[in-house]
Parts: structure tokens; C-alpha cells; sequence
């Protein structure tokens, strides 16, 4: 039995609908994506929980209810009286999104703020899953609180997953964003970046020089995405590329690295060799963006 624990910031969804102005509200979010997706390709002997702070408002009571309905573990979801939860809303031009953000009240802004509740969430815990989403959400303070934390999970024998995830437009400016994601870097088994957003923000000249970077930095296993173009992972000293699965019909790319993760992540856990769970996390990904919004049924 596995049971990991997903740490971030769960949000209202607007996502529209085919006919124009009108949208379906929903929950989504990163971090929050990839436990709703590893809870359903995991099997019963495992257990995915979520780890935030919701309201206490009516939205934030379905919220909850939502999670626990999608059989997620929300034991550990703090409920603060005097905040409530964020909103997005999703926009489509040709299958890309672009969002517009709500979340200067979130309740998430406060998930790291106590130590103790932190550690008992991932005491007889095997992996804690995080972003740079759920970093940048963050103060300062309770962010070093965090990846303390984290470091000290990793060195009692967890395992941690990050997805840098950047997002410049959260961060004060873009140098706090790169420092912040490369302290995380720090303390994580595996790395989860994104070659686009690695380049725009680092610099990096390949997904090669992306991996290496993760690899110094003390991640023992690194997977590249590329959009529609091969993955590479680094595994140790290890290169290798992955052929990713072409998607007939690209609806809505919201999630579709998050959808990967979840493939990803439950293939290795369930014992799949990394060759053939980087390929079920592209075969997953590529069913999502042909549907609309985050989370999507899937076979």
C-alpha cells in the first residue's frame, strides 16, 4: 500500500461550455488534478489525500464534499471561518487556455502555516506531491516551513514529486520564482518540469540541460515534458527520450501536464519500469485534452 499526499490549492473551475458565455463550475486545481487522477488509476490498496485549507463558507462545504466524493482523503484540510476558497476561469483559443484568477482571499494562502498539522499529514505517508503553484501561494515563511518539512520526510525514507509548475504572474518577481523552485528542487526525488516554461524562465538550451540542472540540484529521477515533442527523462546518469502519444483532437490542454503526472507517477508506483509509465502518463494526457476542463472521465 501506497498513500501519498497531494499538497496545494484546490479552486472553483469556470470552464465554458461549447455554447458561447456559458461555462460549468467545477473544482480544479494542479496538485489537486493529479490526486483526482492517481485516486482513480490507483487501486484500492492505496490511498491519495489532500492537503489544504478550505472556508467554512457554503462553496468551500462542496468543495469538501466534492473530494471526498472523488474518494480523497481530506482528514488533513484545515477550515479557516474568515476566508473561502479561489476562483478561475478557463478561456479557449484553438484548444490553448489562458486563465483569469481570483484567489487574493484564498483560505490555501494558509496551508503551511502550521508545522505540527503538516507533519502529522505525512507521518506513515510514502509520497508527498508538490508545485511551484503550491510554493508561490505561499509566504515566504511558511514556504520555508514546507520544504523543511519536506526535507525531513525525504530523509525518514519519502518519497517527494514536484512539478515546478512556473507561474510567474504569483511570484513578486521572476527571481524569487526561480530561487524558490530551485530550493524545492533541492529536496525532491522526482522532478516534473515542463521544457517551455524551464526555458523562458532559466534559460535552458534542451530539455537535456533542464534534466541536468534537476539532477544537480538532487532529484534522483527527472522527466522532461515538451509539449507534443519527446520526453526525456534522466534516471541517476541515465538519458533517455519517450515518444509521446499524438492526440487526435486537442480540445482543451487545461491539465494536461497535471493528467501526465498522475500517469506517471501511478505507473512507477505501481512497479511499471519508467519506459512504460512515462507512456501511460502520455496516453493519459493525450485522452484529457480532448475534452474540456481539468478533470475528465477517463476508460
Amino acid at each position: 500500500m501506497t498513500r501519498i499526499v497531494a499538497i496545494g490549492e484546490c479552486m472553483v473551475e469556470m470552464s465554458p461550455l461549447e455554447r458561447d458565455g456559458e461555462y460549468r463550475m467545477g473544482f480544479a486545481g494542479d496538485t489537486m488534478n493529479t490526486a483526482w487522477y492517481l485516486r482513480r488509476l490507483l487501486g484500492a490498496g492505496h490511498s491519495v489525500d489532500y492537503l489544504t485549507a478550505i472556508g467554512t463558507d457554503g462553496i468551500s462545504d462542496r468543495m469538501l464534499a466534492f473530494l471526498t466524493g472523488a474518494g480523497i482523503g481530506t482528514d488533513h484540510i484545515a477550515r479557516l471561518p474568515d476566508r473561502t476558497v479561489g476562483l478561475y476561469l478557463i478561456q479557449l483559443q484553438d484548444g490553448e487556455r489562458s486563465f483569469s484568477y481570483w484567489r487574493g482571499q484564498s483560505a490555501a494562502r494558509s496551508l503551511a502555516a502550521d508545522r505540527a498539522a503538516l507533519e502529522a499529514a505525512l507521518t506513515k505517508a510514502q509520497m508527498a506531491y508538490v508545485s511551484g503553484i503550491t510554493l508561490a501561494i505561499l509566504p515566504p515563511g511558511d514556504r520555508a516551513t514546507l520544504q523543511d518539512v519536506l526535507r525531513t520526510f525525504r530523509a525518514g525514507g519519502g518519497q517527494v514529486a514536484f512539478d515546478p509548475n512556473l507561474r510567474p504572474r504569483l511570484w513578486s518577481d521572476p527571481a524569487e520564482m526561480t530561487r524558490a523552485v530551485m530550493q524545492a528542487a533541492s529536496v525532491c526525488d522526482i522532478a516534473l518540469p515542463s521544457f517551455d516554461d524551464e526555458a523562458a524562465h532559466f534559460g535552458d538550451a534542451s530539455p537535456a540541460t533542464t534534466a541536468a540542472r534537476y539532477a544537480e540540484a538532487g532529484a534522483r529521477l527527472v522527466i522532461v515534458k515538451d509539449g507534443a515533442r519527446r520526453i526525456l527523462s534522466r534516471n541517476g546518469t541515465e538519458i533517455a527520450e519517450h515518444d509521446t502519444v499524438p492526440a487526435p483532437d486537442v480540445v482543451d490542454t487545461t491539465a494536461a501536464g497535471d493528467s501526465f503526472n498522475a500517469g506517471c507517477l501511478a505507473g512507477l508506483i505501481d512497479g511499471k519500469a519508467l519506459a512504460d509509465a512515462i507512456r501511460a502518463g502520455a496516453t493519459l494526457a493525450a485522452q484529457v485534452v480532448q475534452a474540456r476542463g481539468a478533470l475528465v472521465e477517463i476508460d
